[in-house]
């Protein structure tokens, strides 16, 4: 054997451990607490609802309801908009990561997962808009920053988690329509074989695309660059140790194992001390991303968000990077969300 072929051999060992095989959800843990601390110290938060809610501010002028719900016609550009941003370079941080393991999909569910996905999309938009966040911005953060709201939507959540297995298990076994699989649809060897150079692309025009931000002389375009690169983070993260926190929820009630919970536990243990060390030096300010409705909000909106995310097949971060994935349902459940978190946001507002 050649050396360069015993390198080549070392080079695919390599590959294979950090861009194929399914990283340990505790790792993913560490590397998500990693980058929130670091757009942290860069003056940005983590969220993922107020950049969806976005998006269906903008489905709700498209469609004509934006003057009756109040939304303003004049909204911000698609990358101006710092929580569209992060959610969209989230997705391409997941897109990346299935290509460089050759696990993108395009996935077609049975019939009756897009009622699902409907359904729980609607579900996780009006959950969202009566908590203040969704599963990050509800949950994660105000937990991360030792707020009491994140706490009472946790049990919220459990609740609805209960709650919305229960339901899904009696349609289980009274509904029999349209849960037949449709035909997949296969990728031939050449396109799998071509993924990991397609995924080479994705991650260069990224790079390229937040150096040019930075780079610009511009302080604004500079700190999206920052954001830029911690939502395509995230995505690749969340993709690789597959990190969900609907999973988190669920995962007690269904094969009894926790370890996605523990994972959870994990990051916020480690990152509530990080948070108040950066809240007493004055790095940012608390208050920015904890959610106003406290209490009856937050526990009110996790149930609702619960039962969604059970019959959306994730939450909201989850159901970004399986978009990414090639899950044709998240995409559904995603655009049932946004309306729905625009037009419910824009009614508690009246």
């Amino acid at each position: 054997m050649t050396a360069a072929s015993i390198a080549w051999k070392g080079f695919q060992t390599d590959y294979d451990k950090a861009l194929v095989k399914p990283w340990s959800p505790y790792l993913g843990a560490l590397a998500l607490v990693t980058v929130v601390v670091a757009l942290m110290l860069g003056g940005a938060v983590w969220g993922v609802f107020g950049g969806v809610k976005y998006w269906g501010d903008r489905i709700n002028n498209l469609i004509g309801l934006g003057p009756l719900l109040g939304i303003s016609p004049d909204l911000e550009g698609f990358f101006s908009h710092r929580m569209s941003l992060m959610n969209t370079t989230l997705v391409l941080g997941a897109l990346a990561a299935a290509l460089f393991s050759r696990q993108f999909r395009p996935q077609r569910p049975p019939t009756l997962e897009f009622i699902w996905a409907a359904a729980g999309g609607s579900l996780m938009g009006i959950g969202a808009a009566l908590a203040g966040g969704c599963t990050t911005g509800g949950f994660f953060n105000p937990v991360m920053y030792a707020s009491p709201a994140g706490w009472v939507m946790a049990l919220g959540l459990l609740a609805g988690s209960v709650i919305g297995l229960q339901l899904l298990f009696w349609t289980m076994e009274h509904i029999t329509w349209g849960t037949r699989p449709p035909a997949d649809w296969p990728l031939g060897d050449g396109t799998r074989r071509a993924m990991p150079w397609l995924s080479v692309v994705v991650v260069a025009a990224v790079g390229v695309w937040a150096a040019s931000w930075y780079q610009s002389g511009e302080a604004a375009l500079a700190k999206r660059a920052l954001i830029v690169i911690g939502g395509f983070a995230i995505g690749f993260v969340m993709h690789r140790s597959r990190l969900c926190f609907a999973r988190a929820f669920r995962e007690p009630f269904v094969t009894a194992e926790g370890q996605m919970t523990k994972a959870v536990i994990l990051a916020l243990a480690v990152g509530m001390p990080v948070a108040a060390l950066l809240f007493q030096a004055k790095v940012m300010d608390p208050f920015s991303a904890i959610p106003a409705t406290f209490w009856l909000g937050s526990l009110v909106g996790g149930v609702v968000f619960g039962i969604g995310m059970i019959f959306g097949g994730g939450c909201a971060s989850g159901s970004l990077w399986r978009m990414g994935e090639g899950h044709v349902k998240m995409w559904v459940t995603l655009l049932f969300f946004a309306w729905s978190g625009s037009t419910a946001s824009a009614l508690f507002k009246k």
